[in-house]
């Protein structure tokens, strides 16, 4: 291995180290990220003003995105060429990059093994458990693998939006099994009244389904042992029930849609106008809304290791190149897979729990309350992204990852590398400062140039004052503005006043973090801590 470039210089992944050759990282790239995490004050003044603050919003994020060559892309999961299917059939997945047969790799047990935690969960010095939970509960609306057997790992299941689906379900028909019918409101617990609402629940005291429920898809219910799991709610997600923290998420979404909806009947009440269907939809809209601006400007500001905080720009960014309709591709999908986030241990009121009791467990979110489960999350570190930092519980789930990319022909990691902007590595020690890792590369890919996609993309070292590695930080910053800020509601002729009414144009406009939304919806007086930022993180790391 070659010895190292200046540690001093600013290479935008991992802390300087004299384990990491930074030659490779692209001088543009070194100097674009210097300038963005320098000059505090510069930045400071930018924002303070808002016709500079709304140029340079735009400004940045149309960069982010044309870092990468945008949508529509000319191949998908389909076939390797391109055909009128091909671009208009979105039950299968997009790609980036035409399919590259690969020559002899690894086996698959060695590649795994890669990404095994050690007997401590190597935690992230800025992001806390309430991150991992949300980029969880966020991605699963719309990066939705086929699960139908015999499994095709080119397909999908997604509409491809932003939609809430992890409440209301893909299908109308399963929209309809969970509303109320009437006032807009989605069916509650009866045993349970507002703020503190919750879903019904799925099954009966004796473990069978509800009858009104028995079309509600539940995945991965035949992993636990005990088949009458108490608590499950009937949400339109299939994933709903899968993990105390995803249970958590969806539940503080239920209520505010109930509470909006309570909002919207009062300002209309004895509106004709304003029916059951006409309050449901415009709840949703807003429901909507309020996630795209938490994603845009709480969840990618915690992404980013940037002075400059993002917003949410519906103005003028409907005229960029790269506004095209949303179509998820299939390594967007892999490169969210972030399982080294959760740590081995969870701890709820003080007490440590293990992360695989968290499965299927609604019943320590019903004792333990909404407000303080959140401040439970927002106060526990997340595990660091990156190798050997995976619970051994989700090892599974790495491995049908790196077989996925297999099936559907991904290129190298270097591929990537170049498609993205950076250039391609020579040697391991360009990727990671971590001489394990080096090794480890080395030993199982034997060059550089053999590094598989997914692996590849959680050898780099995290991105300093980042929660994330470089080329998945440039990947998730392409699709998180172009997919997010390219949804119908945010269009020009649709984001009025008169799409959400008055009072729904107050609410979206008065809300901007997930404290506000929870905090609204608990007990009057009580107030929680809700951050997906450490309260110790310190610049520099």
């Amino acid at each position: 291995m070659r010895l190292p470039m200046n540690t001093f210089e600013v290479g935008g992944a991992g802390s300087a180290s004299p384990n990491r050759d930074i030659s490779k990282d692209g001088r543009r790239n070194r100097a674009e990220f210097y300038v963005m995490t320098h000059f505090r004050l510069f930045w400071w003044v930018i924002q303070k003003f808002g016709p500079t603050n709304r140029w340079m919003n735009r400004f940045l994020i149309n960069t982010a995105v044309l870092k990468i060559p945008p949508r529509p892309e000319p191949l998908s999961t389909m076939a390797p060429y391109t055909s009128w299917d091909s671009l208009t059939d979105r039950t299968f997945d997009g790609r980036h990059l035409k399919p590259k047969p690969a020559g002899d790799l690894p086996e698959l047990t060695r590649v795994t093994e890669l990404f095994r935690r050690g007997e401590q969960t190597r935690l992230c010095p800025k992001s806390t458990l309430l991150f991992a939970t949300f980029a969880q509960w966020f991605t699963d609306g719309f990066l939705r693998s086929d699960r139908t057997e015999p499994r095709d790992y080119r397909k999908n299941t997604s509409n491809h939006q932003i939609d809430l689906c992890q409440l209301y379900g893909i299908k109308r028909s399963v929209t309809g099994l969970l509303r109320e019918g009437r006032g807009g409101r989605l069916l509650a617990d009866p045993d349970t009244h507002a703020p503190e609402e919750f879903p019904p629940r799925l099954c009966m005291p004796n473990g069978k389904r509800v009858r009104a429920f028995r079309d509600l898809d539940v995945l991965r219910l035949e992993m636990c042992e005990d088949k009458h799991i108490p608590g499950l709610f009937a949400l339109g997600g299939d994933r709903a029930n899968t993990q105390v923290g995803y249970a958590m998420m969806s539940v503080l979404f239920f209520r505010e849609h109930n509470r909006i909806a309570g909002e919207l009947a009062t300002a209309h009440h004895g509106d004709s106008e304003w029916d059951d269907e006409r309050l449901f939809q415009t709840a949703r809209n807003i429901l909507i809304v309020l996630l795209i601006k938490i994603v845009i400007g709480e969840y990618i500001n915690h992404i980013s290791p940037f002075h400059f905080k993002f917003s949410l720009d519906t103005a003028s960014l409907a005229r960029m190149t790269w506004f095209r309709e949303n179509w998820m591709a299939v390594e967007f999908n892999l490169l969210y897979r972030w399982h080294s986030l959760i740590p081995s241990v969870i701890k709820v009121e003080g007490k440590a729990i293990a992360a695989k009791e968290t499965v299927f467990n609604n019943d320590i979110l019903l004792k333990r309350g909404l407000g303080p489960l959140f401040e439970d999350f927002s106060n526990q570190p997340a595990g660091e992204i990156g190798l050997f930092n995976t619970d051994e519980d989700l090892l599974f789930i790495e491995a049908a990852s790196v077989a996925q990319g297999r099936f559907v022909q991904l290129g190298s990691y270097n591929d990537y590398r170049a498609n993205c902007g950076f250039p391609p590595v020579d040697d391991f020690d360009q990727i990671s400062s971590d001489p394990a890792i080096q090794e480890a590369l080395s030993r199982i890919y034997g060059n550089a140039h053999a590094i598989e996609f997914y692996p590849g993309l959680f050898a780099e070292d995290r991105k300093v004052n980042s929660a994330l590695p470089p080329l998945i930080g440039r990947m998730v910053a392409l699709d998180a503005f172009s997919q997010a800020l390219t949804n119908p509601l945010l269009a020009p002729r649709v984001y009025k006043r008169e799409t959400f009414s008055d009072v729904g144009w107050e609410i979206i406009h008065q809300t901007h973090t997930l404290s506000d939304i929870l905090n609204r919806n608990v007990k009057d007086g009580e107030h929680y801590y809700v951050s997906m930022t450490r309260n110790d993180w310190q610049r520099g790391n």
